[in-house]
């Protein structure tokens, strides 16, 4: 403290003055030591000391200022931890310093957890398909198609495919939702492009606003030589549908009318129409003409 006395005496200020008198003071101490620098240059020597003492004791107040500051600030923080106080102090200050570090550590080691139980829910799941039968078909529906309420749970639509095909030990089914209204399905047409990109199955069910869309993207098989030989004693009238292609501008028959099939009625879905077309890159294009006969034998 007392070298602290002797501070405040060199800048000629009463003892702990307030720090807007010391910058007052300080700044006008050293515009006085520059003046008498300039006027009596041959004292240069004298007045740099002077300089030199007063800044020595602008920054012991300074320092003596500042650590006021955190001790009160200290003091509100960490005094109610009493005899804790330190600890709990340089706990904050750790944790302000290397609370960047911590959270980025915490989020590594999550990531690293994250992704062991993604790769092995993977490798479950990749176990539980391999010791499936083989795929007999993949089912697209796509177009005004909802599940209905009263649905089961757990593979609803396969369900339904198996039991008019009893013969058959697997269907793999997605149903893409894109509804009539116009207005409303340029959200669900994003998507419904990307699966058209993405996904291959074997047949595509569609509503007639769909079929109108996908019948001209060139993804169909043409049916002619089908509708023309052994589908012809099962089709009645108005149950082919024609579209054109930006490839082929000639009209053929890209799709089949099943919707009054009494095999479409076990379907838990809601659907207003059902119109079948079979992928051009079918994996199983002979079980696809299958599955149409079948529907066709049933319709009303």
């Amino acid at each position: 403290m007392e070298e602290l006395k002797q501070a405040y005496e060199t800048m000629g200020l009463p003892e702990l003055a307030a720090k807007e008198e010391v910058e007052k003071r300080y700044t006008t101490l050293m515009r006085q030591a520059r003046s008498r620098t300039q006027q009596q240059k041959d004292d240069a020597g004298d007045a740099e000391d002077s300089f030199a003492k007063i800044t020595q004791a602008y920054r012991l107040i300074l320092e003596y200022e500042d650590r006021k500051l955190t001790d009160a600030f200290n003091e509100q923080e960490y005094g109610k931890y009493k005899k804790m106080a330190g600890q709990a102090q340089k706990m904050d200050h750790f944790w302000r310093y290397y609370k960047f570090h911590t959270l980025g550590a915490i989020a590594a080691v999550a990531l690293i957890i994250y992704g062991v139980i993604s790769f092995m829910n993977y490798r479950e799941e990749q176990e539980r398909l391999a010791s499936l039968p083989p795929v007999d078909l993949n089912v697209s529906f796509m177009g005004n198609y909802m599940l209905k309420d009263d649905a089961p749970k757990e593979e609803p639509i396969e369900s339904a495919l198996l039991t008019a095909f009893p013969e058959w030990k697997r269907f793999v089914s997605t149903v893409t939702f894109v509804p009539a209204d116009e207005q409303s399905q340029m959200a669900y047409m994003q998507k419904a492009v990307l699966i058209l990109a993405t996904e291959h199955p074997d047949v595509y069910i569609m509503d007639r606003n769909i079929f109108e869309w996908i019948g001209n993207q060139g993804v169909l098989m043409n049916l002619d030589n089908d509708v023309n030989g052994e589908l012809k004693p099962l089709l009645k009238d108005g149950l082919t549908l024609k579209a054109k292609t930006e490839d082929d501008t000639v009209e053929h028959v890209y799709g089949i009318d099943i919707s009054k099939s009494a095999l479409v009625d076990q379907l838990p879905l809601y659907k207003e129409n059902m119109i079948i077309g079979i992928r051009l890159d079918s994996k199983n294009p002979e079980k696809a003409r299958e599955f149409i006969k079948k529907y066709l034998r049933t319709v009303k």
